[in-house]
């Protein structure tokens, strides 16, 4: 039976996608020296916060998510940041295969908000997959296995990979989602003051706030 193996090797925004991409280069082993026919791979991808340290900044721009320095003990807890899976063509030993992962700008969504919280350093991600892997027995009969729920690999992922793939497909822009009645209010306001961009409606709403730290 195949004894599968994973380790990610280097991770770069994936260009031209329609939406923004992540490609983590996943190197995959068999050790069971069976040969493998193809393998639907799923991946289930976790943040795991505790596993690094926050700058006074960080913890500044990640009050949103864990509240108060003094909670984080209780609140800084592995989360779950997306699924992915991929098709893995034909091999015996070794082969690498590019295991895409779709991102969101949404600041709706907690990873995001932890990965724009971030000034430096990286994020500890837990990747645990899971499957079916299609080979050929002793006998060059096909068969099917699943992949066993336990197998996993930890990497560390550049923020700064991550900020540069946002910036390649929203250069100097961030997005938020409003509740309707918010949206309309704010619709309203800048027409009746005729108000030529979204920018200057809300720099006219937040003129009186204070500055934030970026």
């Amino acid at each position: 039976m195949p004894d599968l193996r994973f380790e990610v090797h280097d991770v770069a925004a994936i260009p031209f996608a329609a939406a923004p991409m992540l490609g983590f280069q996943l190197g995959i082993s068999n050790r069971g020296g069976e040969s493998i026919q193809a393998v639907n791979l799923r991946c289930q991808i976790q943040i795991e916060p505790a596993r690094r340290r926050y700058t006074a900044l960080d913890q500044e721009r990640l009050l949103d998510l864990f509240g108060e320095v003094s909670r984080w003990g209780q609140t800084l807890r592995t989360m779950l940041w997306t699924h992915t899976s991929v098709t893995v063509p034909a091999f015996t030993e070794h082969t690498v295969c590019e295991l895409p992962v779709a991102c969101t700008f949404d600041f709706n969504v907690a990873a995001t908000k932890y990965f724009y919280g971030l000034e430096e350093g990286s994020v500890p991600l837990c990747l645990q997959f899971s499957g079916t892997v299609f080979y050929l027995n002793e006998t060059g009969a096909l068969q099917a296995s699943p992949i066993s729920w336990n197998e996993e690999t930890r990497f560390e992922l550049p923020i700064k990979v991550w900020k540069d793939m946002i910036e390649l497909y929203y250069p100097d822009t961030a997005w938020i989602c409003l509740r309707r009645d918010v949206f309309d209010r704010l619709y309203r306001y800048k027409a009746e003051n005729m108000i030529p961009t979204w920018e200057e409606a809300v720099e006219r709403f937040t003129s009186a706030l204070p500055e934030v730290a970026h």
